[in-house]
Parts: C-alpha cells; sequence; structure tokens
C-alpha cells in the first residue's frame, strides 16, 4: 500500500509561515465555458462576448466562483493534502476582475494552529489565501479552517 505523500501535517504549518504554491494555471475561454455550464450561471457577462464589450470591463470575465475553485485546488498539495474535513471559509473577497488567458498563482499565510480539544490525533489549521494574477495583482482572498491529522 502507497502512504499518502500529499499535504503536510499537523506539526509541519508553523504561524506566520508563508507558502507559495507550485501549481498555477491559465484560464482559458473553454475552462469558462465548461464552468458556467456546470454550475447553470449563464450570465452574459461570463459568455457573450458582444455584451460583455459593452459593459464595465469591456470584456469576458471569468466567473469569480471558478477563480476560488482553482485557487483552493492549487493549495490541495500543501494545505489540505492530509485533511480531514475543509471546516470553514470566511471572508471570500474578490479583489480584481479575472479575464480569459490570466494566469493565475497562490501564497497561502498560516494564520494560527490549534490542538483538537477532543481527539489528540488532529488539529485544526487557520489559513490566508490570497490568488494573484501574472501581472501579480492580488485577484482573490479568502481564509478558511483546515482539520489536520497529526503524525502518528
Amino acid at each position: 500500500m502507497n502512504v499518502n505523500t500529499m499535504g503536510n501535517y499537523f506539526e509541519d504549518f508553523k504561524v506566520d509561515e508563508i507558502i507559495y504554491h507550485s501549481v498555477s494555471k491559465t484560464i482559458f475561454e473553454s475552462d469558462n465555458n465548461l464552468f458556467s455550464l456546470l454550475t447553470m450561471n449563464h450570465h452574459p457577462v461570463h459568455t457573450n462576448l458582444d455584451y460583455a464589450k459593452d459593459n464595465e470591463h469591456g470584456r469576458i470575465l471569468v466567473v469569480g466562483t471558478l477563480v476560488f475553485s482553482l485557487v483552493v485546488g492549487f493549495t490541495v498539495s500543501e494545505i489540505s493534502g492530509k485533511a480531514i474535513a475543509n471546516l470553514e471559509y470566511e471572508n471570500i473577497n474578490h479583489l480584481a476582475p479575472v479575464y480569459i488567458n490570466d494566469t493565475i498563482y497562490a501564497k497561502t499565510r498560516i494564520i494560527d494552529s490549534v490542538l483538537s480539544k477532543t481527539k489528540k490525533d488532529r488539529g485544526i489549521v487557520y489559513v490566508e489565501t490570497i490568488g494573484y494574477n501574472q501581472n501579480n495583482i492580488d485577484v482573490i482572498k479568502f481564509k478558511r479552517k483546515v482539520l489536520i491529522k497529526k503524525r502518528n
């Protein structure tokens, strides 16, 4: 049997440490279209070039929840790979628009870590993640609490 090498154990997280995630992605038109279809978000600002050009940003905007989902996914290998559960997401802030062909990156700061009061084999890690684009402009920021295994 292979042991899960993805992620970190509770003891590996150090308060105020910043992790620059190695995973990133350029968001293509097909990504945005598929996500719009899957989530039933048919707002024309995400799917209609003619409509979008006459609105504030002048071009198609990527669906905000796609950006959120991608950035959460970028963090799995370092933050939640050994998670028992994601307990809470809070303060999801969309800071700047994301457009087709933007490349998104992410970094996470460890805010706090607390041992579980009821089970000795786990703890809660509290983090803040920022997603930013190829121009180093922050586009999304959120906090979450993750229940993570301790080492045996």
